[in-house]
Order: structure tokens, then sequence, then C-alpha cells
């Protein structure tokens, strides 16, 4: 069927109103009428092709809240008139340990992106969420609970909230830990509220101390400016987790050494060079040094049960379709508190 979407033909193009063909919905798929979509890094990367691998045209957008106008014959958990989310994923091979274990974001055959993803529909590869309607797999599809006045907010849950929630879960966060957050972004915001409603002790670590204030309205309970020596000082060993959230090149050092005795930290960040690491700090702590990326179908759920029980959702910009370029010059400043999101209705 065609619809309308926002999108790439090169990446030396503006975004541009394009007609795509989305396909009539299978037995086991889910059409769903777009309301919001966030705007990740990850489309500005994909679109300008400063990742490898962009097909054009590219439709970006993985951030997806909208309803269900129409449903398969052989689907039973969702009718028309859902509300409804689809996120980074919208395919896996299904049958791969990974998958088996509900981790399709490390499925061993590749997962399929929700766009610039493999997929036997025109034009050969996934489009996203910068449209008018998605057809999506049942199995790939979110079950939203969060009132309709909150669901421009919830967005950014479907990236910005599993890539934070997922390494908080599995490192098992919980109530009387200390738990550092470094950088106060887009994803840092997410895990300073998500690490708060588990119960931890939350120190945002930030260059800018201009962000102190606002760091503790998203519930921090101290703020430290990583670049003042005498405060890191003050916090040796004493974190039982750190979550580094920042994509720039920096330190990791500093926050090895704040860790505890058998400490994580974590990056869901991604730099674009290597980081040298002190392996002395790691032999003589036991810490560990991890990475985390999004989070599988059935976490993904939970974290949005979570967020939906503590009424947490994403501090947001919105912003019309035909706002998004300025968006993206926007996100490159980092100006932005803390996620843009498209009303669709502007499409």
């Amino acid at each position: 069927m065609n619809t309308k979407a926002y999108g790439a033909h090169a990446p030396d193009k503006l975004l541009e109103a394009m007609d795509i063909v989305r396909r009539q919905p299978g037995p086991r798929d889910v059409q769903i009428e777009i309301e919001y979509c966030g705007v990740c890094h990850s489309d500005l990367h994909t679109v300008r092709a400063e990742w490898p691998g962009t097909l054009y045209p590219c439709v970006p957008g993985h951030e997806i809240v909208g309803h269900v106008t129409a449903v398969g014959a052989e689907v039973r958990n969702f009718k028309e008139g859902n509300t409804v989310g689809v996120g980074c994923l919208v395919g896996s091979c299904r049958h791969c340990a990974s998958c088996k274990e509900g981790l399709e974001q490390y499925c061993e055959n590749g997962f399929v992106g929700t766009y610039n993803g493999p997929t036997a529909d025109a034009p050969g590869h996934t489009l996203g969420g910068y449209s008018q309607r998605i057809v999506v797999n049942d199995e790939f599809v979110l079950k939203i609970r969060h009132p309709a006045e909150q669901l421009a907010a919830v967005a950014p849950l479907l990236c910005a909230g599993i890539t934070t929630y997922s390494p908080l879960r599995h490192w098992n966060v919980r109530e009387g830990q200390k738990v550092g957050v470094v950088g106060l972004g887009g994803l840092g915001h997410m895990a300073v509220k998500l690490a708060r409603a588990f119960g931890a002790r939350v120190v945002v670590f930030t260059t800018t101390p201009g962000k102190a204030d606002d760091a503790v309205r998203l519930g921090a309970h101290e703020v430290v400016v990583s670049r003042n020596a005498a405060e890191m000082q003050k916090h040796l060993a004493s974190f039982d987790f750190i979550l580094d959230t920042v994509s720039a090149v920096h330190e990791l050092n500093p926050y090895l050494d704040l860790l505890k005795r058998n400490g994580t930290l974590t990056m869901v960040g991604a730099p674009e060079a290597p980081l040298p690491v002190g392996v002395v700090s790691l032999l003589f702590g036991r810490r560990r040094l991890a990475g985390s990326v999004i989070g599988g179908i059935r976490e993904t759920q939970e974290m949005l049960d979570f967020c939906g029980e503590h009424g947490i959702t994403a501090d947001i910009e919105r912003i019309p379709m035909s706002g998004i370029d300025d968006a993206f010059e926007r996100l490159l400043r980092s100006d932005v508190k803390y996620r843009f999101v498209i009303d669709m209705a502007t499409l």
C-alpha cells in the first residue's frame, strides 16, 4: 500500500517527502498507524552514511509509537485500536542460541533493523518510522500501557530506554547500590531515571557544571564534574556499577578506578576510536569493563511495563516532520533536552 514517508536519497541530500510502499499484512503481521517517532543519533549516522552500508532511499526511525489498524488472521496478541510500539528490531533468525533466550539483539545470524535491514519487501531493505504507517511481524510489536497524553514521550523508550535498562537489569542494579552515570544526554537522562527507580544511589558524571541542576531534577543524588580531580578522588573504589553513555572519545581509566572490587563499568556509547584501558586497575580490583546494546523483545516489553508502572518517560522536544534537518544539526551540537520526537500528524 502507498505510504507517505520522509527520507533521504543520498548522504549529501536533505531529508524530503517521499512515497514508499508497505506490504499488505500477512497472517502474522500487525499494521500500525504511526503517531510519534523518536529521533536517535543512529538516524543521523545512517542517513549521512557516517556508518558503512547505508542503503538508499533511507527512511530512518526506530522509536515508533502508534495504533494498530489491521492484523493478520493468525495474530492473537494484538487487535485494532491497541496502542503499540516498535523499537530497533523487526526480525531475527529466531533459532540461534541468542534468539532462543530472548536476546534477539545478539542474533548470531544478524537481526533485522527497523530501517536499513534486509527484507523481501521493496526496495529490498527496511524503511523506518519517519512514515505514515509500518507493517511488522507480531513477535516484534510491543504493548504500551502509558496514558495517551504521554505517548510522545514514550517513543524514546524504544531505544534510549531499553539501551540503558538492559545493562542495569543484567548487572542486577538494586536498592542500596551506588551507581554512576557518565554523560547526561539522550541515553544518560534515561539511565538516571531508571537507576533511581531501581532504588540505587545515583551519581552523574559530567564535563559541564551547568548540567548539575538538571541531573538532580532527573533523579541524581549527586553530580560530579569529571574534570575536577579532587571531586573524582572522593569517590575512589566506591561504585558497584557505572554506566558510560558517552559516544565521544574520552578517558575510561578514571572511571575504572572508581569501581569497588567486582564492580562493572559498562559501555553503551560507541566512541569512533579505540579507548586505552589500564589493565592493572582491572586486575587488582577484579573489575569488569563490559558493553551492552539495546535489548531483546521480551526485555523491551518488561522495560515498557516497568516505566508505565513508575510513570517514567523521556524528556522530549516535540517537532514537526519538516523540522528534522534542523533537529539533526542540533543533535550534532547536543542542543536538545533530551530527545526529539516527531509528531507524525505533521507528515
